[in-house]
């Protein structure tokens, strides 16, 4: 029996050597620097997109891929001759990606199994669960399998982060100016987390370590664990957060994996945290 293929979009985060070596096809959003647009992960790596976030003055802005980026990615699975498609895309609270993706199930109903799922997750909390799902794939499990595994790991899937700048979300219109200077005179460090797939506040500490140990807590809080990950986005204490949460059981190994431009454009540099999936 042929596999099922497993899709994503990159807002996974999914380093790329993990993506290739599980046969999950990453579907690409575009990220604008005001007229130029480029392609995620083709286009713009994550350490050239940090660099282009330094030098302009325009807040980056994130498009979700077209539905024929979708289709692409599913005939490519047809013609691979693969039996079938699971889609685990990023949260449909969050972005269209999700509705691009139904609306490509459905053009290529007639030649094509495809189920599309919302994690509704982002960064590695959805690039966990299409790991996860991947794995399983590979065993020779069926679609249904695969779609009920999916299902079952949504709930059990967590983020907690730390911005280190508010210049992001000052720049997107999301925080007012003033607000943001006193956070930055004060150097107050935003927690978010993620809540029924929407981004909420989850917390403020007075500093970077603070924020770090903080998170360290909340992730152990969740434990013992079934899988886990540091995010970053050119964040230089990466190793040290690491560290700090080595002693957390967890089945697999933790992975540490770039966010993306996607993630990236709302959280700015310095963005850091841990996504995992509970045992």
């Amino acid at each position: 029996m042929a596999p099922i293929r497993v899709v994503t979009d990159s807002a996974c985060d999914i380093p790329e050597e993990i993506a290739r070596r599980l046969d999950i096809d990453i579907v690409s959003l575009s990220i604008r620097f005001g007229d130029d647009e480029f392609t995620d992960r083709v286009e713009l790596t994550p350490s050239a997109f940090w660099a282009k976030c330094k030098a302009s003055k325009v807040l980056p802005e994130t498009a979700a891929p077209s539905p024929g980026a979708f289709q692409a990615a599913f005939e490519r699975a047809k013609a691979d001759g693969c039996d079938g498609v699971i889609v685990l895309t990023l949260s449909a609270a969050l972005s269209a990606t999700h509705q691009s993706a139904l609306l490509a199930a459905d053009t290529v109903a007639e030649t094509i199994a495809v189920r599309v799922i919302d994690t509704k997750a982002v960064s590695m909390a959805q690039g966990l669960l299409a790991i996860d799902v991947a794995e399983l794939a590979q065993t020779g499990a069926t679609l249904d399998q695969l779609v009920e595994h999916a299902q079952s790991l949504i709930s059990k899937v967590g983020v907690c982060a730390m911005l280190d700048t508010l210049e992001h979300l000052v720049k997107g219109g999301r925080v007012g100016g003033a607000r943001a200077l006193l956070g930055q005179v004060l150097s107050i460090k935003p927690l978010l987390e993620l809540k029924d797939g929407v981004v909420a506040e989850a917390g403020r500490q007075r500093t970077r370590a603070k924020a770090l140990s903080a998170i360290a807590a909340v992730a152990r809080s969740h434990a013992p664990l079934r899988r886990l990950a540091v995010v970053h986005g050119d964040a230089q204490d990466v190793s040290a957060f690491a560290a700090l949460i080595a002693d957390i059981p967890t089945e697999f190994p933790p992975i540490v994996a770039d966010i993306g431009p996607v993630v990236g454009t709302h959280g700015g540099p310095g963005i850091i945290g841990v996504c995992w999936v509970e045992a």
